[in-house]
């Protein structure tokens, strides 16, 4: 291990890894408030000490040697220890929790209950973005992200919330349009909402239903369960749900679940934030809270 005096200054590093995300010194200057020239100057500061070239010139910008990539996630991790660091030791009053979320989980359960976060961690202000798509943490500010998959995402601490169930919901006024629904097959004579979901095909398939053929249907798709849901509750058709989204509309008739089967198929919404970032106060505070929050989810 190198001595403390062998270290290249922070300055240097703060600019190798500003060049190294941004793969233009022009625009890690502007970012850094800095002039290229310096940009430059730190980086040869660098190359010196490792005796190595950390990045290729090219015509339009900078690339990283393989040596240089090495160096970037090491130096993107120490500094994120060092800000995480530095953060803990201003105090919590100084902190916000940048968010990340998808729809359904943003609506169904986190706009319903993180004012109980709030409530017990007051000095922890909350920031929340509700998106779709895969959260890039090196360049978008968020902290944590929640996110559907199978939580195998590199580079990222991935903690689960809950499994993926999924089970056919409608509307009870639909259903009692056929004289309710006693049987999986009853569902096939009524419109199904999103019939090229993959999910239709495996709860289907657990029911014991000779495979129908949806290929006749509307291709409609709604995106997230959310949508879906709404579509549902008004009478549009049958919906593919997760039950533990929808408590409450099952429990108010909004929505009926007419039989018990649910099936699963390997995922789950997962907590998800950068393994550089595991020991962030107040990351450890909201996955303690959230883990908490959805502990009936996962049994």
């Amino acid at each position: 291990m190198a001595s403390r005096g062998d270290l290249p200054p922070l300055a240097a590093i703060r600019v190798f890894e500003e060049a190294a995300r941004s793969k233009n010194f022009t625009v890690a200057a502007d970012k850094l408030g800095m002039t290229q020239a310096a940009v430059s100057y730190q980086i040869k500061i660098l190359e010196e000490r490792v005796g190595a070239p950390l990045f290729r010139r090219e015509a339009r910008g900078v690339s990283l040697t393989d040596i240089g990539v090495g160096f970037a996630e090491k130096a993107t991790e120490a500094l994120n220890v060092l800000s995480d660091a530095f953060d803990e030791a201003k105090g919590v009053s100084q902190e916000t929790l940048a968010i990340s979320v998808i729809p359904t989980f943003a609506t169904n359960f986190l706009a319903r209950h993180l004012g109980g976060f709030q409530v017990e961690n007051p000095n922890i202000a909350v920031r929340v973005e509700v998106s779709e798509t895969l959260t890039d943490f090196n360049s978008s500010g968020f902290d944590v992200a929640i996110r559907g998959g199978k939580g195998n995402w590199r580079g990222l601490s991935s903690h689960l919330l809950i499994q993926t169930r999924f089970t056919p919901m409608l509307s009870k006024d639909l259903a009692e349009s056929i004289g309710g629904v006693h049987d999986p097959k009853d569902l096939m004579s009524l419109h199904i909402l999103s019939p090229s979901d993959p999910w239709w095909k495996r709860w289907i398939a657990e029911a014991g239903l000779e495979r129908p053929e949806l290929s006749d249907e509307v291709r409609q798709h709604f995106g997230p369960q959310v949508l879906e849901a709404n579509a549902a509750m008004s009478g549009q058709g049958v919906a593919m749900l997760t039950p533990a989204f929808f408590k409450d509309e099952l429990a108010s008739g909004r929505l009926i679940q007419p039989f018990d089967l649910t099936c699963e198929d390997g995922s789950g919404y997962w907590l998800v934030y950068p393994e550089s970032h595991r020991n962030s106060q107040k990351i450890r505070r909201f996955r303690k809270w959230l883990e908490a929050k959805t502990k009936d989810w996962r049994s």
